[in-house]
């Protein structure tokens, strides 16, 4: 199999586990998409795999978020009018394969994070550990690969809303009763729950999964339309001066390292209602 930089991949008997690997806390950045847009691409290929496991190997962090810094500094990104930005494509891709999606979460999986999460068939979470989260909101800015839009299918409005214009964290009893995951677990039982719904789901006919999936996606497929809106509000607002000097602030407090700033990200930025600086 090919070889990744911030992932492993293991396979046996059409199940495949994903093991998130990027210290030092998984944060969804340049290397971290490279390694995904091949894995998908390597996934649509693939014939053999039945069922996809993500987890990740940082008990503490499944998924940080997205890599905030990295825009920093940059020419304003900009998008062609009708498209999607690049991360919610790469999303959509795996949301759209031909494999079943589980994603296994222990600790953290914040904005694009959970947005990677939200586009998997289904997620199971541990109930001593799991935290979801989408706090674009707090820096000027809408969950922009996915998260508006899958949010309010899987929660319904109200509760997308309270998720979107709140930015907090969620645990996974919560989570668990508002429909963003499928089941809350004890840690203890989580890895074994995953790997034997997958060998279960791996041993039936390929032609049944695929039927279902494609009924089932056609029922409740994101809204291409929506998915393209919410791009294009997302790319502009990073190049706003109150976003920047946010994520600066943010940054400045110890965001995107493994310290009380990411543990605690929810809470920390829900502090400030107005620009750090005023």
């Amino acid at each position: 199999m090919t070889e990744f930089q911030t992932f492993t991949r293991q396979d046996h008997a059409g199940v495949a586990i994903v093991s998130f690997d990027h210290p030092p806390i998984n944060l969804v950045d340049r290397a971290m998409v490279i390694d995904l847009m091949r894995l998908v691409r390597d996934l649509e290929d693939d014939v053999q795999t039945r069922v996809v496991i993500f987890r990740s190997a940082n008990p503490e962090f499944f998924l940080a978020h997205y890599d905030l810094a990295s825009q920093l500094d940059q020419p304003p990104m900009t998008l062609l009018p009708g498209t999607a930005s690049p991360l919610s494509e790469l999303f959509t891709g795996f949301s759209r394969l031909q494999q079943v999606t589980i994603g296994e979460l222990r600790g953290r999986a914040r904005g694009a994070g959970s947005e990677f999460l939200l586009a998997l068939d289904m997620r199971f979470a541990a109930l001593e550990t799991a935290v979801l989260g989408q706090p674009e909101v707090a820096v000027g800015l809408l969950p922009g690969a996915g998260g508006t839009v899958r949010l309010t299918q899987m929660l319904g409005r109200a509760r997308a809303l309270e998720a979107c214009l709140g930015g907090e964290d969620f645990d996974a009893s919560t989570a668990e009763r508002y429909g963003w995951i499928n089941r809350a677990m004890p840690e203890s039982q989580l890895s074994g729950f995953c790997n034997d719904l997958a060998r279960r789901i791996a041993g039936f006919p390929a032609s049944g999964i695929d039927h279902i999936k494609a009924v089932v996606d056609g029922v409740s497929a994101a809204s291409e339309t929506a998915l393209i809106d919410e791009s294009q509000r997302f790319v502009p607002g990073m190049n706003e001066q109150e976003t920047i000097s946010r994520v600066r602030w943010m940054l400045g407090q110890g965001g995107q390292s493994d310290g009380d700033m990411e543990r605690n990200l929810g809470d920390r930025l829900g502090r400030f209602s107005k620009s750090p600086g005023e």
